[in-house]
């Protein structure tokens, strides 16, 4: 503490405060600062905003989305440009959410997106007849999966899944659903897995 003096009052003056250059910033502003930022549309790519309802459609596929209260967009050019109603921490968080799942959505038709999924296990196999993915992963009958619209399922080696769409979220979706049909198991690693997943495995037990 410093003493000080403030015309003919003597007063205590407290410690210096040292703040970060780079100080953190709580979620609502990290997202408001997202939403900020406009959304370049390529070449290939068509958006439409009727109302709250956006259109997105390209090489990959067409999607739509309804944009959340207190949101809105608008085509200017080639950019999309998000707008929010109020400053407050819930329009900031979706202010931000609503230019990210945009953002996405117009990746999604212009580039796609992909997961990879990868079986382990002797006689484990997968194969896509028609629109479905034949699953053979060591149950008594085979496993059965419908392939959704605008998702494409591709097999290789018989144990190589590549999973693609327009939708991140559906893209995702379908990946974890087929690996929930067996998880890969920590003694021999036998299962559905993402390509590069690290399997934590465990030594089995030893008879005495």
């Amino acid at each position: 503490m410093e003493l000080g003096s403030v015309g003919a009052q003597r007063v205590w003056i407290g410690p210096s405060l040292h703040f970060s250059a780079t100080p953190s910033l709580p979620p609502s502003e990290k997202m408001s600062r997202i939403g900020r930022l406009p959304i370049d549309i390529p070449v290939k790519v068509k958006v439409e905003v009727q109302g709250r309802k956006v259109f997105v459609e390209g090489p990959k596929g067409k999607l739509d989305f309804n944009l959340p209260r207190r949101t809105s967009a608008a085509v200017e050019g080639a950019k999309i440009n998000v707008s929010r109603d109020g400053d407050d921490a819930e329009a900031k968080a979706l202010h931000g959410l609503s230019r990210a799942i945009l953002n996405n959505m117009v990746k999604g038709v212009s580039e796609g997106f992909l997961k990879r999924l990868e079986i382990q296990g002797v006689g484990f196999k997968a194969a896509v007849q028609g629109k479905n993915v034949n699953l053979n992963l060591g149950y008594s009958h085979p496993i059965r999966y419908p392939i959704p619209d605008q998702i494409k399922v591709t097999v290789e080696e018989n144990t190589k899944l590549t999973i693609e769409g327009p939708s991140k979220e559906l893209v995702g979706q379908v990946a974890a659903e087929i690996r929930s049909f067996y998880p890969p198991e920590p003694y021999k690693g036998k299962g559905v897995r993402y390509v590069g997943e690290h399997v934590q495995r465990k030594e089995g037990k030893t008879v005495q």
